[in-house]
């Protein structure tokens, strides 16, 4: 993958900016922040609201949560409309639009399938009886079966379900950040959530009249290499969200066998395929988050033909005979290159 980006700025920025760095705790992992801000915005208010906005998506979607908007609809019954928060559903939209236009290569409704396989909040190793279980249920996807009212704020299963939405809240959460950082009045910052970030214009652009140097957001691709942290090569960020899924970090290996935590709606299991990792760039960091995950399991060929005809900027990167591949679209340059 093609380097093209410089070494991030440090410290004040022209036009009376300075570079604030933001973190904290949250959905098992941390989200963090860079921007890029006048001397006299309120720091302290900014860490609270970005704190605040990160927990809500958790209280409402997290599957670890008892109480969760999420875990509260799964244990709604069939048939019955539930009232959800105005996010959840915004979320939910979003993840039956992914899951219809990827045939359910992306499906939020993996819940028993996540748990099964021991990546779920019930369990934290594989139960052949439970995955015995969810092989022998119905596997018509999400879109199917769940029906959304938007305008009166509820949803209902139309047949048993239970959801799961860790490919896609994490994104949404990155996009709530930037909302909160918009209403801050900033204008140019880079928000994180585990590997999932979108950037607010560039490094100290243009405010208030004054230029900055206005270099884009350099983003470290990781390598997809298991226990080892990494690039695998940098990209740039401008008012652009990017995510990435791959089976490197959370896996579980039976009979020698490594099977990634990512489900395969379709056929009630781990994702097996030859992708290490898919990497997605969209205008949203929902969109790419869900998108990353419906190419990593559609797998290198159906996923590529699958991103070609969504109109996707994606990166595939695929073993091969102890090799890794590279296969771009878009901005992540066409083709393919073999390291």
């Amino acid at each position: 993958m093609p380097k093209t980006s410089s070494e991030a700025a440090r410290g004040a920025h022209a036009g009376g900016l300075r570079r604030l760095k933001l973190h904290g705790p949250t959905m098992g992992t941390r989200w963090s922040v860079s921007a890029d801000v006048r001397a006299d915005l309120d720091a302290p208010a900014l860490q609270q609201a970005l704190a605040d906005a990160v927990a809500q998506v958790d209280a409402q979607m997290s599957p670890w949560k008892p109480e969760s908007d999420l875990n509260r609809f799964n244990r709604a019954p069939v048939g019955e409309w539930v009232p959800l928060p105005a996010q959840i559903l915004q979320v939910l939209q979003c993840a039956l639009q992914v899951c219809r236009q990827s045939e359910g290569a992306f499906d939020p409704g993996v819940g028993e399938l996540v748990d099964a396989w021991g990546f779920g909040a019930m369990r934290d190793a594989p139960d052949a009886q439970a995955i015995r279980a969810t092989r022998q249920a119905e596997r018509r996807p999400t879109h199917e079966r769940l029906e959304l009212d938007m305008a009166g704020g509820r949803a209902r299963k139309q047949a048993p379900l239970q959801l799961d939405l860790c490919g896609i809240a994490k994104g949404y959460g990155v996009d709530r950040m930037v909302e909160v950082l918009q209403q801050h009045g900033v204008a140019h910052a880079l928000a994180a959530l585990d590997g999932e970030l979108r950037a607010l214009g560039s490094q100290g652009g243009s405010q208030g009249g004054s230029q900055g140097d206005g270099r884009p957001w350099a983003i470290a691709v990781e390598s997809p290499m298991p226990g080892r942290r990494s690039a695998q090569g940098v990209i740039e960020l401008q008012d652009l969200a990017v995510a990435t899924s791959g089976d490197y970090r959370r896996f579980v290996e039976l009979g020698g066998v490594r099977l990634a935590h990512t489900m395969d709606a379709r056929r009630g299991g781990p994702v097996r395929n030859s992708l290490a990792a898919v990497t997605v760039l969209a205008a949203d960091c929902m969109s790419a988050d869900a998108w990353a995950t419906a190419l990593l399991v559609a797998g290198p060929a159906a996923g590529l033909a699958m991103a070609q005809r969504a109109g996707l900027e994606a990166l595939f990167v695929e073993r091969r005979g102890g090799r890794w591949v590279e296969t771009g679209l878009g901005r992540f340059g066409s083709g393919t290159r073999t390291d």
